[in-house]
């Protein structure tokens, strides 16, 4: 019989394997992946300013009064979030037990709108919005939960969403996605094979594919499988257990998205595309909040009207 010490060590070689293999597979694409990035040029750093800020057309309308969610509605997909992306034959949990998940509590001294994470899913307010300014405040709290327990604390401010709760993944409605990741915060997502917004990109080859980050005078490119998404132009977060502050302004299928102050990404084109590849402006919709994997905190979510989007140039 072999002793525990020769089965620990044999254990030790075999995670020592599968961590190897995982890692030559992720560093070796598929053809569909190489040719999809293709022509992408070097990324380039650059001084990315912010200017000409809008001024509000009409009052301001707070998402969160601080007091309860009645303007909100929950939705929570599958019970073991690790079955998210495998289409499993069970059905998403739905609206059942959302209020254990999303809740008003006191951060701070202050009402603060919580995502538990533990549970994957929505809070998707009622309205549905265009040509607006959004603004809100998040921070992290310390709880991660599996599958992502040693990943990047991940949630989402997901913009222009429509259609069925739970239509991508049992989990969220088809929508825009502002990342918010810590190190990715301002990233773009699709959210939806059909939804397609465009930027502009360059190839940064110390991120994962599609190894494309957000560079005015990038290449035009379409957020769309297997390139699912660009990363910021720069990590402009706080650190962990900080307030952050997130600006979205969103005028007609272009958007722009800002990170304590700091341009991070603008897109243009978004839109939803058919079977036919027929092309639709997406220019308004719901807002969702995400749950995925670690508590947050988010407070002081306000929205006002505009008809003009700020300026993001590379200061020389």
């Amino acid at each position: 019989m072999e002793t525990p010490d020769v089965l620990k060590t044999a254990a030790l070689a075999l995670v020592a394997t599968l961590a190897a293999s995982a890692a030559v597979a992720q560093s070796a694409p598929t053809p569909e992946q190489t040719a999809a990035i293709k022509g992408d040029p070097a990324f380039k750093p650059q001084n990315l300013v912010l200017g000409a800020l809008p001024k509000p057309t009409g009052p301001q309308v707070a998402l969160f009064n601080g007091r309860d969610l009645a303007d909100w509605e929950g939705w929570l997909g599958y019970a073991d979030p690790a079955k998210t992306y495998t289409k499993p034959p069970e059905a998403p949990i739905g609206h059942t037990g959302a209020d254990q998940v999303f809740k008003v509590v006191q951060e701070d001294g202050a009402p603060a709108l919580y995502a538990s994470g533990k549970t994957w899913g929505a809070l998707v307010h009622k309205g549905d919005y265009a040509n607006y300014h959004l603004r809100l405040e998040f921070k992290w709290g310390p709880g991660r939960w599996a599958p992502r327990v040693n990943l990047p604390p991940n949630n989402g401010l997901l913009y222009h969403s429509f259609g069925a709760h739970g239509a991508v993944f049992g989990t969220w409605m088809k929508s825009v996605e502002f990342e918010i990741m810590q190190g990715s915060t301002g990233m773009l997502v699709r959210v939806g094979e059909d939804v397609r917004p465009s930027t502009y990109a360059g190839h940064d080859p110390s991120i994962i594919y599609p190894h494309r980050r957000f560079m005015i005078g990038g290449r035009e490119v379409d957020v769309v499988t297997p390139a699912w998404n660009v990363e910021n132009h720069r990590d402009a977060e706080k650190p962990a257990g900080e307030w952050n502050t997130l600006d979205l302004y969103v005028l007609g299928d272009k958007a722009v998205h800002v990170v304590n102050g700091v341009p991070v990404l603008v897109a243009h084109d978004i839109k939803t595309v058919d079977e036919s590849g027929k092309r639709t402006p997406l220019t308004h919709g719901r807002i969702q909040l995400q749950s995925e994997g670690a508590e947050t905190f988010f407070r002081n979510i306000v929205l006002e009207p505009i008809n003009a989007l700020p300026t993001v140039t590379a200061k020389k």
